[in-house]
C-alpha cells in the first residue's frame, strides 16, 4: 500500500526533522517545510546522507503543506499560530498533527498552559472543521530520534475529535517503532503537552536526556498494517 506524502512544518528543528527522517526510512515521502525554504533543503540533504538516499525534499512551509497528504507541526510555541494561520487553506481536508508543546522559556520545566487550555485545541479553532487536527508525539525525545538503531522507549498519546484521524497517526507512529494509543478527545491534549514539562524536570533531576512514558494495564496495541 502507497504511504502517505508527509509535510513536516518546521521540520528543521530537531523534533521535526527526527520524526522526518524516521518516516523517511520507513518508506513514507518527505517533505521539510521551514520559514526558509534553503534551510529546509540544507536539513534534507543532512537527512538523505544519513539515509544513503534521496527521498526527503525541502522547501517552505506553504509549499509543503499544498504537497502533502498530512502535515505535521513541529514549531516552537511561539511560532506555532502564525505558522497554523500562514498555511490554514492548505491544510483544508486534510490531518494536521500537531506536536506542539506550550513551553515558555526560561522555565521549561514549569507547566506554562496557555489561556483555554490546550495549545493544540486553539489551533483546531484557528484552522477550522475543515482541518482534522490530531495531538502527539508531545511526549517523545529528539534526544535519539536520528539513531534509527535505537528504540523509542516512550509510549505516544493520540488525541483527536476524528477517530479515523486518529487511527491514522496510530499508525503512523508504530510504522517507526513506537508504541501509541487512542487517548480520546482533543480537548485531553492538555494533558500530553503538560506532561512534557514534567518529563524535562524529571530529565533534569536524574540527569538523563530522554525520560518518556509508558501506559500499563492493557495489552500491547494492535501492530501497524
Amino acid at each position: 500500500m502507497t504511504k502517505a506524502t508527509l509535510a513536516i512544518l518546521g521540520g528543521s528543528g530537531k523534533e521535526g526533522s527526527g520524526l522526518a527522517l524516521r518516516w523517511a526510512a520507513a518508506g513514507y515521502r518527505v517533505i521539510l517545510g521551514s520559514r526558509s525554504a534553503e534551510r529546509a533543503e540544507a536539513a534534507a540533504a543532512e537527512l538523505n546522507a544519513i539515509l544513503g538516499g534521496g527521498s526527503i525534499t525541502g522547501t517552505d512551509n506553504l509549499s509543503a503543506a499544498q504537497s502533502c497528504d498530512i502535515a505535521v507541526l513541529t514549531v516552537p510555541f511561539s511560532a506555532q499560530q502564525a505558522t497554523a494561520q500562514e498555511v490554514a487553506s492548505a491544510l483544508q481536508g486534510k490531518i494536521l498533527v500537531d506536536v506542539t508543546v506550550p513551553l515558555v522559556p526560561p522555565k521549561v520545566s514549569r507547566v506554562q498552559l496557555p489561556d483555554g487550555g490546550s495549545a493544540v485545541v486553539a489551533v483546531q479553532a484557528l484552522l477550522g472543521e475543515g482541518v482534522k487536527v490530531v495531538s502527539a508525539f508531545q511526549n517523545v525525545s529528539a534526544h535519539h530520534l536520528k539513531d534509527l538503531g535505537h528504540v523509542i522507549d516512550c509510549d505516544v498519546l493520540v488525541c483527536g475529535d476524528d477517530p479515523d484521524a486518529r487511527e491514522t497517526v496510530v499508525q503512523m507512529a508504530q510504522d517507526i517503532g513506537m508504541r501509541a494509543w487512542h487517548a480520546g478527545v482533543l480537548a485531553n491534549s492538555v494533558v500530553s503537552e503538560a506532561l512534557t514539562s514534567v518529563l524535562i524536570a524529571i530529565n533534569q533531576r536524574y540527569k538523563v536526556p530522554s525520560a518518556g512514558i509508558r501506559i500499563t494495564g492493557v495489552g500491547a496495541p494492535p501492530a501497524a498494517h
